[in-house]
């Protein structure tokens, strides 16, 4: 990497002032939360319908993102356009919605002459604002006022400070309401379907191989006549599930097993039955598991498949290493996994 020109400041420094003027008005920020916080976070709560959240400017990006930690954290949420509402947009306005405007000063124009319709139209009127004593802190039910700040701007002129509080006060509300709501994973991931977070808190049944792609055989079939007769189309798992004669999974023989084999020259196992080498009562995880959870147990017990059976311990599926790589577990896991079967065997 080349070097950069020499600038006339420092500008490493400069910018770590930046973080550190946001980062030390936030804490002011946080001291200053009164009961103001607690009514509109009641509000939202009891709000039987969506919240309707408007800004101007910067104000309405910060609302954009707000929107979208609402809606994926429980709170349904949509963005109103200041403009667009007083050309007909106010339409999209229910009884049961709750109106949140988001402004600096509390004094922009293109809220305050909404301020009349909203308090017909909408169930209540919230506002996140900078001052007590703004026409817009007056006029809502509730407000969170974050009280007088500095822009971390040179020219104390581009909304930048006041914008980092609106945001976290934003996440603040949200985090809020979905500890109330006692908002799990799950219903998380039901939000989130696309990606790696999608994936991980996914299902195991909407991730694991199955039909065809399955290996399994007798337990009573010879080692070749398993390894010569199981194949399928598409993607290799390299285990072979073993089931007993009222179809339950009781053992397993991966390839590594068969590389033993041969390493040992046990040549005359080739032909005894299967049940003579296979992993007894291997590990196992139910398809109504989380992928997150089977990767933890994965990488906890270093294996490379997973078998996947119901209730009655009938194979169902498998899960390969190879289909999760790039998929990490989430930083925290329930302390109990119901949905997991662990069994003491060889592959443990």
């Amino acid at each position: 990497m080349t070097t950069p020109p020499k600038s006339p400041i420092d500008r490493i420094e400069f910018a770590r002032r930046v973080l550190r003027a946001e980062a030390a008005t936030l804490d002011v920020v946080a001291s200053r939360l009164d009961e103001g916080f607690d009514c509109v976070a009641d509000v939202l709560f009891r709000c039987r319908g969506r919240v309707v959240v408007i800004g101007v400017g910067k104000s309405a990006d910060v609302g954009q993102k707000l929107v979208g930690t609402f809606n994926s954290t429980g709170t349904r949420a949509y963005t109103l356009d200041a403009t667009r509402a007083v050309h007909g947009d106010l339409g999209m306005v229910h009884p049961e919605d709750v109106a949140l405007l988001i402004s600096h000063s509390g004094e922009s124009e293109e809220l305050l002459r909404l301020l009349a319709p909203l308090r017909r139209l909408a169930a209540g009127l919230l506002a996140i604002t900078g001052k007590s004593d703004s026409t817009l802190a007056r006029a809502a039910d509730a407000a969170v006022v974050y009280g007088p700040i500095k822009e971390a701007c040179p020219l104390a002129l581009a909304p930048s400070t006041s914008t980092t509080v609106m945001i976290a006060l934003g996440d603040a509300l949200a985090f809020t309401l979905l500890e109330q709501r006692q908002f799990t994973a799950e219903q998380f991931a039901r939000f989130h379907p696309a990606g790696s977070l999608g994936r991980q808190f996914a299902s195991v049944a909407e991730c694991m191989r199955s039909g065809s792609e399955l290996r399994i055989a007798p337990t009573s079939d010879t080692v070749r006549a398993v390894i010569t007769r199981v194949r399928h189309p598409g993607r290799r798992t390299g285990a072979i599930m073993l089931i007993d004669p009222d179809g339950r999974l009781a053992g397993l023989f991966t390839d590594s097993d068969l590389a033993r084999l041969f390493e040992s020259r046990q040549d005359d196992a080739l032909d005894a039955p299967i049940e003579r080498v296979m992993t007894r009562d291997p590990l196992v995880i139910f398809p109504e598991a989380r992928v997150v959870e089977a990767i933890e147990l994965l990488k906890m017990r270093k294996i490379s498949e997973l078998p996947v059976v119901d209730r009655d311990r009938c194979p169902v599926g498998m899960l390969d290493i190879t289909d999760l790589i790039g998929l990490d577990p989430a930083p925290s896991l329930p302390e109990t996994r119901p949905l997991l079967r662990l069994v003491d065997s060889k592959t443990a």
